[in-house]
Order: C-alpha cells, then structure tokens, then sequence
C-alpha cells in the first residue's frame, strides 16, 4: 500500500476544504457581478429614460391630415429643420441680444433633401423674412387660425406653430416634408461647449455691437456662446439684412456635424452622455423620430451622408417691390429648384442663384 493509504497525512485532511473555498469565493465573485451588472443595468436604463424623457415630440402627419403632397416615389427623405430663438430670460439675455424681444421664433429654417442612396445631401435654406401664403392651420389647442398672404416666414411659428410650418413649406414648395427637427437655439449653446467647441473659417472681419461678436478673418473656434452669436448675427456682416448671414448659418452647420461625425464617442463614455443631454435636452421632432431609438436608427440610415460634400442653397428671392426690406421667391429659380427636390432629380444651377444675395 502507498503511504497516502495507510497515514492520511496533512495533504489529504486539506483536499476537501479547498473546492469549499473556492466555490464560496466563486459565489461571492458572482455575487458581486450580479450586483454589479443589477446597479449598472438600473443606472444605464435611469440614463436612458433621461435621455429618452428629453426628446419633444409634435404629432405633425395628425396636425395636417391627409392635404399633403405625395411621398417621394424613390427612397429619397426631406427634412424640415428649424432653430429656434427665445430671447426672453435671464439665460437667453446673457447670450446676446436677450431681454427686449419675447417668445419664440423660427430664427434658422432649412429643408434638408437627402436623395434615394443616402450618400449625399443638400441643404436649402429659406430667408425668415420672406414673404409667403400662410395656409389655414389648427393651432396645438383645436382653434383654427385663417390662412394669410405676405406674411414673414418665421412668423409662422411664433403665431400658430411648428406643424403650419410644415404646412406653410408643403404649400411653398410641393415637398413632402417627412421629418420635423427643431433645435433650441440656447440648448445649441451646451451641445457647442459639450464637443468642446467648433472651428469655422470666418470669412470676414466680424464687429457685430448688437450681439456682442467680434472675430478676425480666418480659422477661429467659437465656444457655445460665440457660436450662438455666430449664428445669429445680422449686423455684422453683409447688408444687415437676413441673408447675409445665412451664409454662416449654412457653414456653421456643417462644421458642427462634421466635428461630431470626427469624435471618437465610443472611447469616451462620459463625453457621448454630456453630448447626448445637451443635445436631447434641445431637440424637438416629429413623433415618429421622438425616441433614442428612432433617432439612432434614422442616424444610421444616414451614416453614409459626409457633411463636407453636403451642398447648401439659399432659397432663390428677390428683394419685395412693396417693401424692400422683405424679399419673396424668385421664379422660375424657386420653382426649378423645388421641381427637382420633388423628383429626386439633380438641381439645375440656374436654380441656384437669387437675385437678392444680401451681400
């Protein structure tokens, strides 16, 4: 017989109370995991339902009804995008031009078309002051409000709202708007300094006493704060009309999407939550998109789209012989235009060019 059969030595009374040891730290290992995983899946969905809660949704297809014109007949999407601007309050008066001007209004519009293949895109902007036939639109309370001709643009939504917005584009242009975007022009402020600001090549010298903006020609990056001026300066360049600074709209546009497509928010958990709550915290859309997930899904679909070759076109105007402080479509420009977003269709670049250019 071996030893260990005949004298049960030291190393046979251990054998058994080393698996117990080790089941019960394994037990306590999954133990903690479990605690972990429980605390981590409560915090992730406490963060989603944040999020999630930020998001603003307007029921636009209920608001219009069925008076609408067709979808396109390709894969093709256009997206109604609007800033708007409450000047009114303390936070809004710190940024600029605040305090004297009350409740809100549609500062910045464009109609994004994004054609069937989702790799290019082209951004059309429309002057807040022109001219245009506000249709009959039902205010958010059921009240009906009569349609109007030559009334300013951005009036629209300060008097009746987002949805106759969306009509009043349908009615202007025959395109089918199939998402509404809005962006808060103070929450734009937090989601500027959450990516850590935005550089833009100024085109010129920029010294604008209402806003506050000073800036030399050349590569500048504008923290929120600089960006909302940025944005919404009027006096500082061009003619001191509206148009003049859609051209900086239209930039400053792109360089913000750009400089989000370019960071790494995978690698930075923490950033990708700041860039998210300042961005969901200003967003308003239409229902269909008013979800984390929606969202995402729709930014995945559009993944394919490079902000840098993303073309942008001013609506074509002419300045009003009535009042030449207000402009109202060009045709045959605005006509050409809107004929090819319709039909999906490349834009003709006589269809580009507006006779009032704000310069």
């Amino acid at each position: 017989m071996s030893n260990d059969e005949t004298t049960p030595g030291p190393r046979a009374s251990r054998r058994p109370d080393k698996p117990r040891k080790r089941r019960r730290g394994l037990k306590i290992t999954l133990g903690v995991l479990l605690v972990l995983l429980l605390a981590t899946g409560g915090t992730l969905y406490w963060l989603y339902s944040q999020l999630d809660g930020n998001i603003k949704g307007v029921d636009i297809n209920k608001a219009l009804g069925e008076d609408r014109p067709e979808k396109l007949p390709t894969s093709g999407q256009n997206l109604l995008v609007l800033g708007s601007d409450s000047r009114a309050g303390a936070e809004n008066e710190e940024l600029g031009g605040g305090g004297a001007v009350s409740g809100a209004r549609s500062d910045t519009a464009m109609v994004v078309h994004i054609p069937e293949g989702r790799s290019k895109a082209v951004a059309v902007s429309i002057p807040r002051d022109t001219l245009v036939t506000r249709p009959e639109c039902v205010k958010d309370d059921g009240s009906t409000v009569a349609g109007k001709e030559r009334v300013m643009f951005n009036s629209v939504y300060a008097q009746v709202g987002p949805a106759c917005v969306v009509k009043t584009v349908e009615k202007m242009s025959g395109v089918r708007v199939d998402h509404y975007l809005e962006i808060n022009f103070a929450g734009f402020k937090d989601l500027v300094d959450a990516i850590g600001g935005v550089t833009v090549d100024v085109p010129q010298d920029i010294d604008d006493k209402s806003s506050g903006l000073h800036l030399t020609a050349g590569p500048q990056k504008l923290n929120g704060t600089e960006s909302l001026a940025y944005v919404r300066t009027r006096h500082g360049i061009g003619d001191g009309s509206d148009l003049g600074r859609i051209g900086l709209q239209q930039q400053f546009l792109m360089a913000l999407l750009s400089e989000v497509k370019s960071q790494d928010l995978l690698g930075s958990p923490t950033n990708s939550y700041k860039i998210a709550k300042s961005a969901t915290k200003s967003l308003t859309t239409d229902s269909s998109l008013a979800s984390l997930t929606s969202l995402a899904e729709f930014a995945r679909s559009m993944n394919g789209v490079d902000p840098a070759s993303m073309e942008t076109i001013m609506l074509p105007v002419a300045y009003d012989k009535i009042d030449p402080n207000r402009v109202i479509a060009a045709e045959p420009q605005a006509g050409q235009l809107w004929k090819a977003i319709r039909e999906d269709a490349t834009i003709p670049e006589d269809a580009k060019k507006s006779p009032a250019t704000g310069g």
